[in-house]
């Protein structure tokens, strides 16, 4: 027998009973609204905090994790960065109408309201701070509340002023998998800081790559990114190559502490993974073209899983 799509099914049903018309417009309306809510939270960014959290969760836990206890933990964080993210698009909904890319985000678009937008960002950040304080615990509340501060109070209105906003969201961006390793009761080790200084200068030869094939759009909306400030492309393209090669050694370091089972191995493909990242952003550097930033930004989406993965095998 046939499947039908879901869209076949619902017209079919409002044709055979006109009263479901009703039912199903308003089905539709909450569908749309509750979808226009996600987008603001930023899933995707949201999913990766989530996953490095959860990476630093088992390696701060090597003879065993606290499952329940940091389930709840991820559970409370994406509260919190999706709280974020929105409070991020609501102060960024005049300027976003000027790029093309985030003009039909639902605040510029007129989706979702001002009021809405507020009240969402205020409950989700609440109900995540005290979910993590009471049923976690309060360190990693309060690194929680400081991400948020760092994101929304600091990084979002910076990128009007100065180039100096990426080091910043980065900070914000880091903090997510010192979040993950303190849910586990464990304190912030040298590892757990080796964890956030990785996931911070990741984003250097990450972000530089974004900015360039973005900075046209940028500069409509007047952010002041190093792509923008700098067009010629030099000092992206040196930020670039500066964040690649500091993540080499800094990447290392987990090699001489104890939670690394196969420091071999794992030195091995991490100096064959930051040595590849760190050769495409010195082309990207010198070639400052769209072709070098989408070859660099592939790179580094390969980078941080294969890391974490390579640095799980060898530690948990």
């Amino acid at each position: 027998m046939n499947r039908q799509n879901r869209p076949q099914i619902i017209a079919e049903a409002a044709s055979a009973d006109p009263r479901s018309v009703g039912v199903v417009s308003v089905l539709a309306a909450v569908v749309s609204r509750l979808s226009d809510y996600l987008e603001l939270t930023k899933p995707r960014i949201v999913v990766l905090e989530l996953i490095v959290a959860g990476a630093a969760a088992a390696l701060a836990s090597p003879q065993g994790m606290n499952v329940p206890v940091v389930i709840q933990a991820l559970a409370a964080t994406a509260l919190v960065a999706g709280s974020a993210s929105i409070a991020n698009q609501w102060l960024e909904r005049r300027i976003d109408l000027r790029m093309r890319r985030t003009a039909n985000r639902p605040l510029p678009a007129g989706r979702v309201t001002n009021a809405e937008a507020l009240i969402l960002s205020a409950v989700t950040l609440i109900a995540g701070v005290a979910w993590l304080g009471v049923q976690v615990n309060w360190t990693t509340a309060l690194l929680g509340v400081a991400s948020w501060i760092t994101y929304v109070v600091i990084y979002t209105p910076m990128k009007q002023r100065s180039s100096a906003n990426t080091a910043v969201g980065a900070v914000a961006g880091a903090i997510p998998i010192l979040m993950g390793w303190t849910a586990t009761g464990a304190p912030l080790t040298l590892t757990a800081w080796t964890l956030a200084g990785v996931l911070f200068l990741w984003q250097f030869p990450h972000f530089m790559a974004i900015a360039w094939l973005y900075r046209s759009e940028y500069a409509k909306a007047g952010h002041q990114m190093l792509t923008v400030v700098d067009p010629t492309g030099a000092r992206p393209g040196a930020q670039a190559i500066l964040g690649a090669a500091l993540l080499i050694p800094v990447s290392m370091i987990p090699a001489t502490l104890p939670t690394s089972g196969s420091p071999v191995l794992y030195s091995l493909w991490a100096i064959a993974l930051g040595g590849t990242q760190l050769a495409i952003a010195t082309r990207f550097a010198l070639r400052r073209d769209d072709a070098s930033a989408r070859w660099l930004l592939r790179a580094s989406l390969v980078y941080l899983p294969a890391w974490m993965t390579l640095l799980l095998m060898v530690s948990v």
